[in-house]
């Protein structure tokens, strides 16, 4: 591990202490999650806001563009973030992967609780089809809960019979809201950021009277033959490991190709905090040669 990691490790520990011993209120999670987005962004992508499909969101544009689009979902636990707290991150991965992003705010919880978010991100998805842009020209992802939902929508397109992107990316993916996986016990301690309690109670935000288990909600429960090949990147010492090692272990089985990327003494969604972690740079580009290799030479876009 690098030393500005070991040093962003002992700030997220720091921050993990003082939350346990005085719980932020939604509205401050929500301020400060918003206020990554401050950061300076690569002077080589253009943003712009639209609403497609009844949604609204942004497109991110990178000088560098040589054909793909990327459906964004950001995290944030289905309570916080949007455009403005992810427009860093979907930056930079739009520069590796030379591809135009659209980042959509979806609706949150608790004021729009499960299933809003599953059906803003179809409505997001649906909107660019019908923008003439060609499924096989299209990536789908996100970070956290954003990675859930990814997994979730394309569930329900397939369910629907419409065409699937060329593949996914997922980062460090929330995908079992019934928390049942072993990471949360044996990795609670070596977490730097994530509490296992603060995730349960996310959950219950989001999910209200919803058996945690529904497909849609937790898709590591759902059926997931037919969806598309995918990428999913997680760091070893986070409580949410066993989201993502399940459900590479559960598309392998359904025969789906799945590469699964897991990081020695990170935590999660560590790309966020690429300005200052060297890993962080390192997993974005190796997502970015990923998703080059995955989208079509001449695919109309």
């Amino acid at each position: 591990m690098s030393d500005e990691a070991r040093e962003v490790r002992l700030w997220l520990q720091y921050q993990k202490m003082r939350n346990q011993t005085v719980r932020p209120s939604l509205e401050e999670q929500r301020q400060r999650l918003r206020a990554v987005g401050s950061f300076p962004i690569d002077p080589a992508v253009h943003v712009s806001r639209s609403i497609e499909g009844g949604v609204a969101g942004e497109w991110i544009e990178p000088a560098n563009h040589q054909g793909g689009t990327w459906l964004y979902l950001h995290g944030g636990a289905y309570a916080s973030g949007g455009c403005d707290s992810h427009r860093p991150l979907a930056s930079k991965l739009a520069l590796a992967s030379r591809t135009r992003v659209r980042v959509v705010d979806y609706r949150l919880a608790p004021e729009y609780p499960f299933p809003a978010a599953v059906e803003d991100s179809i409505k997001a998805y649906l909107a660019l089809l019908q923008k003439g842009i060609s499924h096989k020209s299209l990536i789908v992802g996100g970070d956290s809960s954003g990675g859930g939902l990814t997994v979730a929508m394309l569930v329900s397109l397939r369910d629907q019979g419409i065409p699937m992107p060329q593949a996914m990316v997922l980062l460090s993916p929330w995908t079992d809201l019934a928390a049942t996986g072993s990471s949360l016990v044996n990795r609670r301690d070596r977490d730097p950021w994530l509490d296992p309690g603060e995730v349960a109670g996310a959950g219950r935000l989001y999910l209200g009277s919803t058996d945690p288990k529904h497909p849609l909600a937790s898709p590591l429960y759902a059926k997931l033959e037919g969806l598309c090949p995918t990428l999913i990147h997680v760091g070893d010492d986070e409580v949410l490991l066993d989201d993502s090692v399940r459900l590479a272990k559960r598309l392998q089985e359904s025969g789906i190709a799945v590469t699964l990327k897991t990081f020695p003494g990170l935590w999660h969604v560590f790309h966020a905090f690429f300005a200052k972690v060297p890993e962080a740079n390192a997993a974005i580009a190796d997502i970015g040669q990923w998703v080059q290799d995955m989208i079509p030479d001449n695919i109309d876009t």
